[in-house]
């Protein structure tokens, strides 16, 4: 096996602070935050991370009001979780890894149960996603919201972060006001890319401000929504040049829209068993019908290979003179070096001299969905992990296996007592890699 590129091991600048190495655990959203507050699984969760060596760690898809909320276990930016925030980034600090937060809005994917009114977006409407009908923010309300990221911003400085991460990126809020397909305001808000990126650029200046000298922001941003009729590469381009125009320290390049290309932006099969099979009925019949009848159709299956965004990804290295962090299908040695000789200056986190970018999305399994963590587990929930854990990608597949039989080797040693909240507890500690299983 070759040698991973020494540079990785280099420290590295973004804006004013410096991490130890190139490695950056991705925001991808854990749903550890009951009550919308860190919980002590979430402390543990990045805390093993920080241990591992990574040079920053990202706590996921915090959002900067209630009205943003997608979840009802996602972090909601708030002054009375200050407290728990600090006992977090502390004890990530202590692991020797710097903390950064991601920060966003979901616009009109939530539903009024999870963010106590209408859900908001760019223009009204209909969102399939929730479903539920969607009000087009009033100029009002959209200053009111650039004013909720910026004290976002102030929450996370007293909460101990090192860095933000504004996501701007999948199809949430400030991506729905960039895209064509969501947004057909005839306002100044509206109509081409340049009134498109209006909100963008509020909110940015609004973050930097806050942000003052000593925080580091980051911007996730798309390389391409993936579908027809959504922003391509020239104009994902001129948004970053917008971005870095506007002080943003790093981009971290990803694209898909969740609502719409949901698999562009992870690549491989949408898990169809699982999703449905965790989705409770009472909650959540309608999404979980929908899904048997024609998941297959509305959802559609992207082809995985290695560094998948790589060939949109090279063209923005080309067009920008800023620090780029980069995402997606990092599942070799040789992969990571590609990426650093291509003059990316970040990269994924992975253990013992081989990546694992994916895993999260390996053992998650649908549990995001689940309203009842205190449901006994059926042996059948276990043949739906060895399924995924069978049908996910080559490079995964041994320690997703592994994962799988260790986990339902838990399960009988434990009796019928057994539980959904403790299978996602050995997912999350497995992914902490504080199981000793190899990785092939």
């Amino acid at each position: 096996m070759s040698k991973i590129d020494a540079r990785v091991f280099t420290p590295g600048k973004i804006g004013p602070i410096e991490i130890k190495n190139r490695t950056i655990r991705a925001s991808a959203y854990e749903g550890m935050a009951e009550g919308h507050t860190p919980t002590k699984q979430l402390i543990d969760y990045h805390t093993s991370v920080a241990r591992g060596g990574i040079g920053m760690t990202s706590v996921a898809y915090a959002a900067v009001s209630k009205s943003g909320l997608s979840f009802h276990r996602q972090l909601w930016m708030r002054e009375e979780i200050i407290p728990q925030l600090r006992e977090l980034t502390d004890s990530i600090h202590q692991g020797g890894a710097k903390a950064c937060i991601q920060l966003g809005h979901c616009g009109n994917m939530s539903h009024r149960r999870y963010c106590g009114c209408r859900p908001v977006g760019a223009s009204g409407g209909f969102n399939l996603y929730s479903p539920t009908f969607v009000h087009g923010l009033k100029k009002d309300e959209i200053l009111e919201i650039v004013k909720d990221y910026g004290n976002a911003v102030r929450i996370a400085r007293k909460g101990g972060f090192d860095a933000v991460e504004i996501h701007a990126g999948h199809g949430y809020l400030i991506s729905q006001f960039l895209s064509p397909y969501t947004n057909h305001r005839k306002d100044e808000f509206g109509g081409s890319l340049e009134n498109r990126m209006k909100f963008m650029e509020m909110v940015m200046r609004e973050v930097m401000e806050a942000a003052g000298d000593d925080i580091a922001v980051l911007v996730k941003t798309n390389t391409r929504d993936g579908f027809k009729g959504g922003l391509e590469v020239d104009d994902c381009i001129t948004v970053a040049k917008k971005l870095q125009e506007l002080g943003a320290h790093c981009l971290v390049l990803s694209g898909g829209f969740v609502s719409k290309a949901p698999m562009y932006v992870m690549k491989g099969k949408m898990p169809m068993r699982t999703l449905w099979g965790y989705m409770p009925w009472k909650s959540l019949w309608w999404l979980k019908i929908g899904i048997a009848i024609g998941g297959k159709l509305l959802i559609k299956n992207e082809p995985f290979k290695e560094a998948f965004f790589y060939d949109d990804a090279i063209k923005f290295r080309k067009a920008l003179d800023m620090p780029l962090a980069f995402v997606g299908g990092l599942n070799s040695v040789e992969a990571i070096n590609k990426v650093m000789d291509a003059g990316f200056d970040f990269v994924p986190d992975f253990v013992d001299g081989k990546p694992h970018t994916d895993t999260h999305n390996v053992f998650t399994l649908g549990f995001y969905y689940t309203d009842t963590p205190n449901t006994i587990v059926d042996i059948s929930d276990f043949e739906d992990l060895k399924f995924e854990a069978i049908n996910c990608h080559e490079s995964q597949k041994d320690v997703a296996l592994n994962a799988a039989l260790h986990i339902q080797d838990q399960y009988f040693a434990q009796g019928t007592d057994f539980k959904a909240a403790e299978v996602l507890r050995l997912q999350n500690k497995l992914h902490s890699h504080c199981f000793n299983l190899p990785i092939e």
